[in-house]
């Protein structure tokens, strides 16, 4: 028996990545699928190879008319909408802040904050009506500690984060959940294409983005978007029924602090420039 059986989930960004990890274990807990995206070879793709309960439509996030065909979709061709999983996002503007642009700050919110805000929307008047549901939002460290995420695409995080909370607030009164995950160093095709690689090129290059994240936190290794897609799932299931409003890390503790080693070598630094000192 599946942990979402007989539920029906709208995954935004489902074609790589975290979405797509996502998506594959969605479905394989038993969940109808609609997969949302801008990439249709992929994500129609992803579709054929899961079967009849999975479905794709074209979604930009930043599109309202989108977002609600694909909550549509959802109804129209599963019956329900049970999980909501705003996901989709892009890392945006990027460098200094005087080398960001408004385009490129316009866009970097378009994607990461009002695509959340639309997923929401257009998810909870059908999930109020039924008095039950799952939102879930992805926001990221970045949103908590600077010096994780470009300017823009930081400031993005930290407002999803707070939306999520703000809003939980009033559909938890009509038994619809909002929650958020906050991904840590985790390898994606985004960090590739936000560096002027090819969608190609982004998913070619990720063992160099899986080294350079190895020691970036406590727990050895790079992080995986299927770590992401687990905490998803509990959020998405009945078994956290009574979590709303919640801040979901996951991040191998990187968000915690300077790891223990590097504090010790900057004692062990600082002990011997002291005895310097008073030989």
């Amino acid at each position: 028996m599946g942990r979402l059986d007989g539920k029906v989930a709208v995954v935004t960004g489902g074609s790589s990545g975290i979405g797509e990890a996502s998506a594959r274990l969605f479905h394989a807990e038993g969940a109808s699928l609609v997969i949302a995206d801008i990439r249709d070879d992929r994500g129609e793709a992803l579709a054929r190879e899961l079967g009849p309960r999975a479905s794709y439509v074209h979604c930009d996030v930043s599109t309202e008319a989108d977002v609600k065909a694909a909550v549509d979709h959802a109804l129209a061709r599963f019956g329900g909408l049970d999980v909501m999983f705003n996901n989709a996002g892009i890392a945006g503007a990027v460098g200094g802040v005087e080398e960001v642009t408004v385009e490129a700050f316009d866009r970097t919110l378009a994607v990461n904050l009002r695509g959340v805000f639309l997923g929401v929307k257009h998810a909870a008047p059908t999930m109020k009506r039924r008095g039950r549901g799952s939102i879930i939002n992805t926001a990221s460290v970045a949103g908590i500690r600077a010096g994780y995420g470009n300017h823009v695409y930081s400031a993005a995080k930290a407002a999803v984060i707070q939306f999520t909370r703000s809003v939980a607030m009033e559909l938890g009164e009509h038994g619809v959940r909002v929650n958020c995950v906050l991904p840590g160093f985790i390898p994606t095709p985004m960090i590739g294409l936000a560096r002027g690689l090819s969608a190609e090129e982004a998913e070619e290059k990720l063992r160099v983005v899986e080294e350079a994240f190895t020691g970036a936190q406590p727990i050895r290794g790079p992080g995986a978007p299927v770590d992401v897609a687990r905490a998803a799932l509990w959020l998405a299931s009945d078994d956290s029924a009574f979590v709303n409003g919640h801040a979901l890390v996951v991040d191998g503790g990187a968000s915690g602090g300077r790891m223990w080693s590097t504090y010790q070598e900057a004692v062990v630094g600082l002990e011997e420039r002291l005895r310097e000192r008073t030989l």
